[in-house]
């Protein structure tokens, strides 16, 4: 571990170890990062977050050997506290929406500025949902339905939500903040998704976000 305390911490996976050298060069010369460790694939990912307890898991998705996807899945089903963050080639609709529905926190190209991929690991180390502009814009068109509502504004209490679930702010978090039941959160959850016409909390931020509900 690391003797900053505040220092974000990593785990870099990905099956080809000159992007690995590459990801971890840039975030070794960056202050506020520390790089705990490597894998070369999801099954070694799974294991080396047991061990290492990232904050931050710099995932890969199309790996020989355990792709990144069935690793999301696997951290989520173990309840493991680190973020994922996907870091890929790919922007394709057959990656994109099962990565995010396994449980990715965000998901962004490798062909991103390192400012940028500096600023989106911070924010999924806070919890909140990263998507590049180009993966947002394949979510948003995946997720709407004909029959999705166009014109269903949002009451200024689920905007409140909105925002909260924005910042990744549990529905217990939400709860407490805006003195309501975290029953009363699942409602507003459900009309929202509802009104935007989408299934799962990063859906209907990208859609918030591409419909400029959310700034």
């Amino acid at each position: 571990m690391t003797s900053d305390s505040s220092a974000i911490t990593l785990l870099i996976v990905d099956d080809h170890p000159v992007v690995r050298d590459g990801v971890r060069g840039m975030f070794d010369s960056a202050p506020g990062f520390t790089v705990l460790g490597e894998a070369a694939n999801g099954v070694e990912a799974v294991a080396r977050v047991a061990e290492l307890d990232p904050d931050v898991v710099l995932m890969d998705l199309r790996m020989p050997g355990g792709g990144g996807v069935d690793a999301i899945r696997e951290l989520a089903r173990r309840g493991a506290r680190a973020r994922v963050l996907v870091l890929t080639t790919y922007d394709t609709d057959s990656d994109t929406l099962p990565a995010i529905e396994a449980g990715a926190t965000g998901y962004l190209l490798k062909d991103a500025p390192r400012e940028e991929l500096f600023a989106a690991v911070r924010a999924a180390a806070e919890g909140r949902t990263v998507l590049s502009p180009a993966v947002a814009s394949r979510l948003v068109t995946a997720v709407r339905t004909p029959a999705a509502p166009a014109d269903e504004t949002l009451s200024a209490r689920e905007r409140e939500v909105l925002v909260l679930v924005a910042r990744g702010t549990s529905n217990k978090e939400i709860a407490r903040e805006l003195f309501i039941s975290e029953a009363t959160v699942k409602t507003h959850l459900t009309h929202i998704y509802g009104k935007l016409g989408v299934k799962d909390r990063a859906a209907a931020v990208a859609v918030a976000y591409d419909r400029k509900i959310l700034g």
